[in-house]
């Protein structure tokens, strides 16, 4: 049998008790631990996505030059769908019991699967680089506004600290980060309904409803924005903790905590943010340098202190379920070693980016955008063929053959591979991203396609990432179905 990583279908594993470190990785999950119920789901996805970085973008939103009303309606429907897209994908992981990027060999084959294996890991790790530099820099900010040392070396132990517990959460495991959720989702949630209730006075109604309304191309952009900036960065880890539950858990269940937990914090944060930003050009334009340190000088000084704690706890919330699945990941692409020595290497590249981030980088709002849209074609058309590929099976996963390239799934499947190939490169050419100087290549496909050029009135709706996701899920349903059949009848 060919394995990937140091893990068996097979392998027994001992269940972590208390803070152990969690000993399961691509292997798929005993039934001795396979327990609980479907809304347990609610408490990590609630607590990775209750952050005040939510109310963030109402302002990158609003800088698609839409109305309030239009980036509420679209702000919703994507956060919603979006994270649709996770409990559908969560699905997978009660009927095989094993980790996302290993259920992906069914579509992509054993070998074949190291192609989204590797851009999942690229996704998870930029994810986790991302949040932890915006821990930092809140956390240096607000000791600045308090009157204290906010320089260099604030930053560097704000790193040192908040790298720690992700990197902890990472290496033990489940059962630990199952427990971190909880407190996370209990303290911020309270934390921000206070921090909510504090700034209510900085909302000028006149100011919001006089916004002006942006015409198709931008409100479309807004959409594809939200869809990439939440539920399109988890797809590639949503199956990571309902592998967990037992078969006989019910689907509807964990698809609709799946999506609910998930997608409650951000739908509220995001239209108490638009409100916010809509109210103020100033903040909103700080907002695009410093995202949550921007939000701080709102507060009145009393409260800075809680915010800085509601600010980073949401942040390392979410982090640790990234670095958690990035070493999944890394397992998945080829590395020999346990899980916990994949999540410790994931956390020296998240250190070293956040280092970058937060000391050298002049501009946040710009990279994030590029790093999003970029990632989120490729990311897009893999979700597309995933979730095409469950809807047409009716059988749960073969799990030995998950790990063996002789078996059902074969060794390497081009169908999707070439999926993904297309999607990408007809999505790369209908994005851009002006403000990320390294991708001033992309939109190679807006003049030709008749949509006004790398400058036009489509430039900006980021088609590409509906593109490729349609293009991976209409392929696999139109061309996949036989080889699914072939599979479910051995």
């Amino acid at each position: 049998m060919t394995t990937t990583g140091e893990d068996t279908p097979d392998t027994p594993t001992t269940p972590a008790s208390g803070l152990g470190v969690e000993l399961n990785g691509l292997n798929t999950i005993h039934e001795s631990e396979r327990k609980g119920r479907p809304r347990d789901l609610f408490w990590p996805w609630f607590g990775a996505n209750v952050s005040v970085f939510g109310l963030s973008y109402g302002s990158f939103l609003l800088g698609f030059g839409i109305s309030f009303w239009q980036a509420t309606i679209v702000g919703i429907v994507g956060i919603v769908i979006s994270f649709l897209f996770c409990g559908f994908i969560a699905l997978a992981g009660k009927r095989g019991s094993a980790p996302t990027m290993v259920l992906s060999r069914a579509m992509f084959g054993v070998e074949g699967n190291r192609v989204p294996s590797v851009l999942s890991w690229l996704l998870t790790v930029g994810w986790e680089t991302v949040l932890t530099a915006l821990a930092v820099l809140a956390t240096a900010t607000v000791f600045t506004q308090l009157g204290w040392e906010g320089g260099v070396a604030t930053k560097v132990v704000a790193l040192i600290v908040v790298a720690a517990l992700i990197i902890a959460g990472g290496v033990i495991g489940f059962h630990l980060i199952m427990r971190m959720q909880m407190v996370i989702t209990i303290v911020t949630g309270v934390l921000t309904v206070v921090y909510i209730v504090l700034v209510l006075g900085h909302i000028d109604l006149g100011a919001v409803s006089a916004l002006p309304a942006g015409d198709v191309p931008h409100v479309v952009g807004g959409f594809v924005f939200m869809l990439t900036g939440f539920g399109l960065g988890w797809v590639n880890a949503a199956a990571d903790y309902s592998r967990y539950l037992p078969r006989s858990a019910r689907s509807s269940g964990v698809i609709g905590w799946t999506t609910f937990g998930s997608s409650l914090a951000p739908v509220i944060l995001l239209v108490f943010g638009i409100l916010l930003a809509g109210s103020s050009e100033k903040l909103s334009t700080a907002i695009a340098a410093d995202p949550i340190g921007a939000l701080a000088s709102l507060l009145p000084t009393w409260f800075l202190v809680p915010f800085v704690i509601v600010a980073v706890l949401g942040l390392v919330g979410g982090a640790v379920l990234d670095i958690y699945s990035s070493g999944l990941a890394l397992l998945s692409v080829g590395l020999r070693a346990p899980r916990y020595v994949a999540a410790g290497i994931d956390g020296v590249i998240m250190t070293a980016g956040a280092v970058y981030v937060v000391f050298f980088a002049n501009d946040f709002l710009g990279p994030f955008q590029g790093f999003l849209i970029t990632l989120g074609v490729p990311i897009a058309a893999w979700c597309g063929i995933f979730i095409a590929d469950i809807s047409l099976r009716r059988r749960d996963y073969a799990e030995a053959d998950l790990y063996d390239r002789r078996g059902r799934y074969g060794s390497v499947r081009w169908l999707p591979i070439a999926l993904i190939v297309i999607g990408t490169a007809i999505g790369w050419g209908l994005v851009t991203n002006a403000s990320a100087n390294w991708l001033t290549w992309q939109g190679y496909l807006l003049g030709p396609f008749g949509l006004g050029g790398a400058t036009g009135d489509w430039a900006y709706a980021n088609l590409g990432v509906l593109a490729a996701l349609v293009i991976g899920y209409l392929g696999t349903l139109l061309f996949s179905r036989g080889a699914i059949r072939r599979q479910e009848g051995r």
